[in-house]
């Protein structure tokens, strides 16, 4: 399977409202609940309005789409990650899945997956 890293820093935040958030830049993840409104996005684009925001996060995406039939792709991921006591935070999107890690443990997720057969581009 091939995974595709995202050159860029990422910061998620709790938003008040979605008033100032930058809808141009190529990454820009909106969860909207009945308790909150929660936003991934490039580090240098966080609004003023964020109520909480937690730096230094790096991401990848699973490369192709994935059809929903397909089980066990994130499980996999997430359990060779957690088995190194790596964190990480979840975006999925109809066609993929992105990974976040924060950054000091990124380069060591992407050496994990490596070893257990994972391509990285």
């Amino acid at each position: 399977m091939e995974l595709k890293i995202i050159n860029q820093d990422f910061s998620i935040c709790k938003v008040e409202d979605l008033s100032q958030i930058n809808y141009s830049d190529r990454f820009c993840f909106v969860g909207k609940t009945d308790e909150e409104l929660s936003l991934v996005c490039n580090t240098n684009l966080v609004p003023q309005n964020a109520i909480e925001c937690d730096n230094g996060w790096k991401a990848f995406r699973i490369q192709g789409v994935l059809d929903f039939s397909l089980i066990g792709i994130l499980s996999k991921i997430s359990t060779l990650l957690a088995d190194n006591k790596i964190g990480i935070f979840v975006v999925s999107t109809y066609n993929t899945d992105y990974i976040l890690t924060k950054k000091e443990n990124f380069d060591e997720s992407i050496k994990i997956l490596e070893r257990n057969g994972y391509l990285i581009r």
